[in-house]
């Protein structure tokens, strides 16, 4: 397996352009023509984990939370992030990061902790916004299906459930070809008047380049005229967090017991609640800034991780909120990244990581 096919495919379910500002996904060591015979999937990308797949002779790890985010001027080794570097590097492990990408990608890690709930009609909590584009090109009446078809089998014109989503005018086209040009039709040095097309779609940013490169593919043109324009439209389908619901409400402390079993989750920081629970948000690892949404969602609980201690005050009776750990929120992340890459490569060598890495332990009296 190439490594290119493999990050294609990543990358078409989530999109780096759509992670946060600070983040680094992607792909942090490695070539992309790299021939890859095993890959390792992790939460985080440890030294011990990367022990581990040198032993198991894996040459990529997949990871959801980068092992360093900010650049390096030196490489000596000092740091946990150095030290993983230099060793991957050093035997050629490409390391492969998905995070906040992951975290907004549609059945990404979010809707994964609601489907490990049993919860039912899963919608974006707080769909991203800023990430939808709109391109206009003009184009030969003749010629503008051959065009149109090119560009919408490159992503152009998908809204939601909808695909071939297009607008069309028509309308009168001037220009003078001067010299050195090799015009379509129209004549050097002669202003040129003829009927032309309008073609206007909305497409994700993520898919600009491979739109323009089936737009000027396919067009008769010399030169093409486009614009592209960024949109303030919501991705209906790409956000933080999911709210959904249970088929039938549950009391608190049932759903607590229930959060607590299907989340492995050992220390559960929650406020009061003294309603019945259907409707609930989730986002994996930390969502405290997505309260006040869930809230507005009209959600019975907030399963999150990292609240502060008064960010609690805030929940006010008006929901549950339900702090599980970080590490707990976002561990069957690996496991997700498994469904999904062998649903695409069957018979592709995967192995889900034995390393715990949680770096947080719980007293209970016994276990020290």
């Amino acid at each position: 397996m190439i490594l290119a096919e493999i990050t294609i495919f990543l990358e078409s379910w989530a999109p780096p352009s759509i992670q946060e500002s600070y983040d680094n996904s992607g792909l942090l060591t490695g070539n992309l023509e790299m021939d890859i015979t095993r890959a390792i999937l992790t939460l985080d990308c440890t030294e011990a984990v990367l022990d581990e797949a040198i032993a198991l002779k894996a040459n990529l790890i997949i990871c959801h939370h980068p092992p360093f985010f900010t650049a390096m001027k030196r490489f000596t080794g000092s740091g946990m992030s150095q030290r993983i570097l230099i060793k991957a590097i050093k035997n050629d492990l490409a390391i492969y990061a998905a995070h906040t990408n992951l975290d907004h990608a549609t059945d990404g890690v979010s809707s994964f902790i609601a489907d490990k709930l049993g919860l039912v009609n899963q919608q974006i909590l707080q769909p991203l916004k800023g990430n939808m584009k709109k391109i206009v090109c003009y184009c030969p009446p003749a010629q503008c299906k051959e065009v149109l078809e090119a560009m919408l089998a490159a992503g152009a014109g998908t809204i939601g459930d909808y695909r071939d989503v297009s607008f069309l005018t028509t309308g009168t086209q001037t220009f003078m070809p001067l010299t050195g040009a090799n015009p379509f039709s129209g004549t050097i040095g002669l202003r040129h008047t003829g009927d032309e097309q309008k073609i206007e779609c909305i497409y994700g940013a993520w898919l600009e380049k491979g739109i323009i490169r089936a737009m000027l593919a396919s067009h008769p043109y010399e030169v093409v005229a486009h614009e592209i324009t960024t949109l303030d439209n919501e991705l209906i389908d790409k956000g933080a967090g999911i709210v959904a619901e249970f088929e039938t409400a549950l009391s608190p402390a049932q759903f607590l017991k229930l959060l607590s079993v299907n989340m492995k989750a050992e220390g559960i920081r929650y406020t009061s609640y003294d309603k019945p629970i259907r409707r609930v948000g989730c986002c994996g690892g930390s969502g405290s800034f997505l309260l006040e949404k869930a809230i507005a969602e009209n959600c019975d609980a907030f399963v999150t991780a990292d609240f502060k201690y008064h960010q609690f005050f805030e929940a006010e009776q008006r929901l549950m909120i339900a702090d599980i750990g970080h590490f707990e929120s976002e561990q069957f992340t690996s496991e997700l990244l498994f469904i999904k890459l062998s649903q695409k490569f069957p018979n592709f060598a995967l192995l889900l990581s034995k390393v715990h890495t949680n770096p947080i332990f719980y007293y209970n009296g016994n276990n020290c």
